[in-house]
């Protein structure tokens, strides 16, 4: 009953963070609040949970890494794969090995080895965390991918790193090419697990709908197991699960694409994964919380660690630690960013003021390097990553300052991801984020494309009717009404900026009146429902026709 008791207070607490989020004032980012109910859920001595981090890393990350790779544009992500790589892969490794020594500088108590694992567990960013910040700020769009996949990769890099800190510090001796080596196996392998187990497994879940019908529910299942499996396996053969998880879902977005799932598939699927994100991010976020209090309950022991006895040092090691951090984070930003542009000025949004002409690549302005760099939050994995230190050496004796690394990862998760909610909306408040000429142009085309695939389908249709049924007037109306359709697409984004123009007021106001009219019946289906005139079943199926045909409209 009580880990019943505590599912159900993680969810409440979930919903009422998205109360207190909309309700609140000063914008409070959801996260924030989440972690606050999870204190206040770490006070109840009959709601505490022992966080298992094999299991909070089985349970939570690879549904969620799955779902961002899959929903990631692959094209963005390999457009900037050399700022991605730069991000994922070398600031990772000048992040461990500046903060090691600065760790180590601060805290003499804590010895180098353990320095450097704590500094590799805070060296990658949290793709949850990540997330759930960039969604709250106008942020340009190319910018927010770069974010997401440096999130999404360099996970594997810092716990290595992680891996081979703690190795040194139990067993006494470290080897450069074993970390190569080791490296090279855990990135590659688990990668090739998730996309190949995911290309299998896609293979054969499209394998049956083909000889016995497509099942929604079935199929909704199978994309569910698909991130476990890869993940499983992955950690299986000692590779790593999480770039499994990664790869799982980018390999989904490339096989999906061929469009051969039902549409009410994809339209529940969609349903299905919006709620395991908005639940699974959030439940990680209230267990930080939760966890917070018994890690703070043992500062006073803690501290001494550090030489000192007020706790308020542990306060300030927290503050330098993530001030070295975006320290190291900016500087390496600023001269990747450098070396690389990261945008030209009409697809970034650069603040007005800045030189340089629209279309011609622009060095990024100051704002955009401490964006880039206040954007480097850590959460999940690092809280995950820090939990699995070993309690002991070989010998027997306790693993050195495993408490004290504990309690500053949590500091700094909290700091960077409140820093990171605030500070971001201000440095992006007035940076121009003009609308992207090419994507609009790429839209249009595309729509016209399909508005001319359909209407061929549909004389082909005509012709095929026409010699089967003896009203040929009545075949050839129904055509001339749906063709109609069509065609007023293609001319609402052909000729001149002026007729477009007009055409889409006319599209607007059309949208408008089309969905007042959709509710108004949708509001006499319900009063029918209410007057006992309509059974339950049918107004279930008119409520779902009018529902997706206003989600039509709505998008």
């Amino acid at each position: 009953m009580q880990t019943v008791a505590v599912i159900l207070f993680l969810l409440l607490a979930v919903v009422l963070s998205d109360f207190l989020a909309r309700l609140l004032p000063f914008g409070v980012p959801r996260p924030v609040i989440q972690i606050a109910l999870g204190s206040v859920m770490g006070l109840s001595s009959q709601l505490v949970v022992s966080l298992d981090p094999q299991v909070f890393f089985l349970l939570f990350l690879p549904p969620l890494l799955f779902l961002d790779g899959w929903r990631i544009p692959p094209e963005e992500l390999f457009k900037d794969k050399g700022t991605v790589v730069q991000l994922a892969l070398g600031l990772v490794v000048f992040t461990v090995l500046g903060m090691g020594v600065l760790i180590h500088a601060l805290i003499p108590a804590m010895p180098l080895p353990v320095a450097f694992a704590l500094a590799a567990v805070l060296s990658p960013t949290d793709p949850i965390a990540v997330s759930g910040v960039v969604q709250r700020v106008p942020m340009p769009r190319r910018m927010m991918h770069i974010l997401e996949g440096e999130s999404l990769l360099n996970d594997a890099s810092g716990l290595v790193c992680f891996r081979f800190a703690v190795a040194a510090m139990v067993t006494g001796s470290f080897s450069l090419l074993a970390a190569l080596l080791d490296f090279t196996w855990v990135a590659t392998g688990g990668i090739a697990v998730g996309a190949g187990l995911t290309g299998v497994l896609t293979w054969l879940k499209n394998l049956v709908p083909r000889r016995l019908g497509e099942d929604s529910g079935l199929q909704i299942l199978i994309s569910l197991l698909i991130p476990f499996g890869c993940y499983l396996l992955a950690e299986e053969l000692h590779c790593s699960g999480i770039l499994a998880a990664v790869a799982a879902g980018l390999t989904m977005s490339f096989v999906e694409s061929s469009g051969k799932a039902l549409a009410v598939t994809r339209i529940r699927r969609n349903t299905f994964w919006d709620v395991i994100q908005f639940t699974a991010s959030g439940i990680i976020f209230v267990l930080l919380g939760e966890q917070l209090h018994g890690i703070v309950a043992g500062a006073s022991t803690t501290v001494r660690l550090t030489g000192h006895t007020q706790p308020a040092w542990l306060a300030v090691y927290v503050v330098a630690i993530t001030l070295g951090l975006a320290a190291l984070r900016f500087a390496w930003v600023m001269v990747s960013l450098r070396l690389r542009p990261l945008h030209a000025r009409a697809a970034a949004g650069v603040p007005a003021g800045t030189a340089g002409t629209a279309g011609t690549a622009a060095r990024p302005g100051w704002r955009i390097v401490a964006v880039m760099s206040l954007a480097g939050v850590r959460g999940a994995v690092t809280l995950a990553g820090v939990l699995s230190l070993p309690l002991t050496l070989p010998g027997g004796a306790p693993f050195p300052a495993r408490d004290l690394a504990i309690l500053l990862s949590m500091g700094v998760i909290t700091l960077s991801l409140a820093a990171a909610s605030i500070g971001m909306p201000l440095l992006l408040k007035g940076l121009l984020v003009p609308a992207d000429p090419a994507r609009e142009a790429e839209e249009a085309a595309a729509r016209t494309g399909a508005a001319h695939a359909a209407i061929a389908e549909i004389e082909r249709l005509e012709r095929r009717r026409s010699a089967s049924v003896p009203e040929v007037d009545i075949v050839m109306a129904a055509a001339a009404r749906v063709m109609n359709i069509y065609r007023a697409r293609i001319e609402s984004r052909s000729g001149n900026q002026e007729a477009i123009a007009l055409a889409r007021r006319g599209e607007a106001i059309e949208r408008e009146m089309r969905l007042a009219g959709l509710q108004a019946e949708r509001a006499a289906i319900f009063r029918e429902l209410r007057a006992r005139r309509l059974g339950s079943e049918t107004a279930r199926k008119l409520i779902r026709e009018l529902d997706l045909i206003e989600a039509r409209y709505s998008s």
